[in-house]
């Protein structure tokens, strides 16, 4: 037994990383490039090769499981990216996280997704890096709203804008930036819940917030803001006006202005709009809600 214990030590075989093989991380980087053409199926069989040459490889658990998601095998990939948290190193326990989160998201399970959007939370506010937590509190709020739940929605995106005002050196065009994002979140809320009146309201203090803080890089996401809005409140030929101002390539834009299509009786359209979703293989909040429903949607063609 001694004799045993003594040869895994040396030899690090009692590990849960070891240097993986050089051909293993090769197979990684081109199953990454397959999966982002939309390749599921051809970037599995490569990270399937990559963990029996190395099966703890990290890398290749996280990517198996955003290949999964993206398919629709959910259970499937969460086995992934259970053993992905459990090789993370400390630079990248994070990462691993909030791709368990987005597997969540993906079902629509807010609830299980906080759980590990949470500990990303807490993580980022014991190293008083208060910009990072905002910005996952945010994306957890995104994930509650988008799931429907309004009210953990708006708790969520409080914590994320009061959070951020606690660096201590912050600007007065960040300051308003993080108000803008805060009264969009808000209008968003609003929307969601038949307050029609309220959401413009908030609508009106965004654009005031947006207009001081000077950033032309966040000018796009007011058209997304008004023509949610809109869509959310019922306003169908607003909101396809809107949202095809804003950002084309974001795939809950383009699923919005799919079911606004749909729901105006352009059935053609919306079709459209659908496929333009699947071509999308980003593993982030917009896409983890817009995938399904435009899978859903083309499998049932309407």
């Amino acid at each position: 037994m001694l004799r045993t214990l003594i040869f895994f030590l040396l030899t690090g075989a009692c590990c849960a990383q070891q240097t993986p093989a050089p051909a293993a991380l090769d197979r990684v980087k081109q199953g990454e490039k397959l999966n982002s053409e939309g390749k599921q199926d051809e970037a599995l069989a490569l990270y399937r090769q990559a963990l029996e040459m190395s099966p703890n490889l990290y890398e290749a658990h996280l990517d198996s499981g955003i290949a999964l998601d993206l398919k629709g095998n959910y259970a499937e990939a969460r086995q992934h990216f259970t053993r992905a948290i459990e090789l993370a190193m400390a630079d990248t326990k994070q990462q691993a996280l909030r791709a368990m989160a987005m597997s969540y998201a993906f079902e629509g399970n807010a609830t299980e997704a906080a759980k590990y959007e949470q500990q990303v939370f807490d993580a980022r506010m014991s190293a008083h890096d208060f910009i990072a937590a905002a910005e996952s509190a945010n994306e957890l709020a995104r994930i509650y709203l988008e799931s429907g739940d309004t009210t953990n929605a708006y708790k969520w995106y409080q914590s994320g804008y009061e959070t951020a005002q606690r660096k201590p050196d912050l600007t007065d065009a960040d300051k308003n930036l993080w108000l803008f994002r805060w009264e969009h979140a808000q209008a968003r809320i609003a929307a969601r819940s038949g307050k029609a009146g309220e959401a413009q309201q908030h609508i009106a203090a965004a654009k005031a917030a947006l207009d001081k803080a000077n950033n032309p890089d966040q000018a796009r996401f007011f058209p997304y803001l008004t023509g949610y809005v809109a869509f959310y409140t019922g306003d169908y030929k607003t909101a396809i006006a809107d949202l095809q101002k804003a950002d084309q390539h974001d795939p809950l834009i383009l699923a919005l202005l799919g079911e606004s299509y749909e729901k105006s009786g352009d059935s053609s359209q919306a079709m459209n709009y659908y496929r333009q979703v699947l071509a999308s293989n980003a593993h982030n909040p917009t896409n983890a809600f817009a995938r399904p429903l435009a899978r859903k949607k083309l499998a049932r063609g309407n």
